[in-house]
């Protein structure tokens, strides 16, 4: 399965290794140095402030959409998909 993750991307499900939100990401200093450490991995599909992290195994997405919201999404998902 596929979820919306903002603008026009959609990514595998089974690609996610987690999904945080902003507060939870500006508070914590290792997410901080992941961040810097693979910035050339990041994508940024916000035109706005992001509101939520998303880290699968290829890249790093900042998303316009909320954390709650993705997970939602997630959660709609039949177990055999995986």
């Amino acid at each position: 399965m596929y979820i919306h993750i903002g603008e026009d991307h959609s990514i595998r499900a089974k690609d996610i290794i987690t999904i945080l939100d902003k507060k939870s990401a500006e508070n914590s200093e290792l997410v901080e140095e992941f961040l810097m450490t693979h910035r050339e991995k990041v994508i940024n599909l916000s035109k706005n402030p992001y509101k939520s992290i998303i880290i699968t195994f290829e890249n790093v997405y900042l998303s316009p959409i909320a954390s709650g919201t993705l997970k939602k999404r997630s959660s709609l998902m039949n177990i055999q998909e995986f």
